[in-house]
């Protein structure tokens, strides 16, 4: 399908925004440009909190050519005082004429005032241009708005007979080097990416981007015995941070020899996927991609911490009966019970297959 103008300049609007993957949470992912006469003039994002936001940068590049010209951004302006002034006002007294937006802003402090202080001020105003791909963009960012918790990704690779290992535990490698990479892709979009300890202790993972672009995500192990290994690639933390969550009073010669390398130490009680994402909130993350194994898969899946789903398939037999599989028991006894995926996408990658999908939880 070709793309008119003005779906164009909207889709580079969600190309400047995702040059800050990974790096603006808690707030989203916007890109602005400003035209005129069918020409850019004018094009910024937002780089992170506390920093300008793309509307600024977009009409500092501009300067006078501002004046009378359509701006387009893939989130409705901000209309409030944060750390940075309102959006509204730069874009008023830059005297543009037109604002086209993708979504309107599912925050209580925005959430349509924006748009209507732009039309009080006489500017034209559209709302809703390519929205599905704004929405999905940001919808890490709508969902810790509307839930008050970070977005949860579930990520796993599988043999064509639902096995994450071999019976011995083996699991190098499940899939190709191409599904690996989208992987390490799909890190630098999230602010932490977690394992329990059975990952640590097996595959001894290193759970960073490998070259694939920055920032490295916080790694995070949940452990309620502190049962590691003393030699891992995870306490290495020159490239990435790690932080390791137990529960309360649990092996506090463990905990100060993890300190002493540098890693983050917390302690929750109980120890739960619920617990462990409520306080990753509290630190403003976004998103979170869970890269664990079943038994604590099952977990986040039961206490509603999990809310998309990356399937990546082998096409590779492996068997056994006792061969791990990508999700442990959910204590579901009837097919009508299973967990059923929505707006389903999915393809191929090298040799592998990836099949996405939403799962919301009441």
């Amino acid at each position: 399908m070709t793309l008119n103008f003005d779906q164009e300049m909207m889709q580079y609007c969600l190309k400047l925004a995702c040059q800050a993957l990974g790096k603006t949470a808690p707030n989203p992912l916007v890109g602005c440009v400003i035209v005129q006469d069918k020409k850019i003039v004018g094009e910024g994002f937002h780089p992170g909190a506390g920093q300008p936001h793309a509307e600024v940068f977009a009409l500092r590049n501009a300067g006078e050519k501002a004046k009378g010209a359509t701006v387009y951004v893939n989130l409705e302006p901000c209309n409030h005082f944060g750390r940075t002034p309102p959006c509204t006002e730069a874009l008023i007294q830059a005297e543009v004429a037109k604002v086209v937006v993708g979504m309107v802003d599912p925050n209580p402090l925005v959430s349509g005032t924006g748009i209507q202080r732009l039309k009080d001020a006489g500017i034209e105003v559209i709302v809703g241009l390519e929205e599905p791909d704004c929405q999905q963009l940001n919808e890490a960012f709508v969902y810790r708005i509307l839930h008050q918790k970070p977005w949860g990704i579930l990520k796993y690779a599988m043999t064509l007979d639902g096995k994450i290992a071999t019976t011995t535990g083996h699991s190098s490698w499940v899939t190709g080097t191409e599904a690996r990479q989208k992987v390490h892709q799909l890190r630098v979009a999230c602010d932490a990416v977690i394992v329990g300890g059975n990952t640590v202790r097996r595959d001894n993972p290193w759970l960073t981007t490998h070259e694939a672009g920055e920032p490295n995500p916080l790694r995070v192990v949940m452990s309620r015995t502190l049962d590691l290994p003393k030699q891992a690639h995870l306490w290495d933390t020159q490239e990435a941070k790690t932080l390791v969550i137990t529960e309360e009073g649990v092996n506090p010669d463990f905990q100060q020899f993890l300190q002493n390398k540098g890693v983050e130490v917390a302690e929750l009680s109980p120890l739960t996927p619920a617990q462990v994402m409520a306080y990753l909130y509290k630190r403003q993350f976004l998103s979170v991609l869970w890269e664990c194994g079943g038994t604590l898969a099952a977990q986040a899946l039961v206490d509603g911490s999990i809310h998309k789903i990356l399937a990546f398939i082998a096409p590779k037999i492996i068997g056994g009966k006792t061969a791990p599989s990508p999700v442990a028991d959910l204590g579901l006894t009837q097919m009508t019970e299973a967990l059923l995926l929505e707006r389903m996408t999915w393809g191929s990658v090298g040799k592998d297959f990836w099949i996405e999908g939403y799962l919301f939880q009441t």
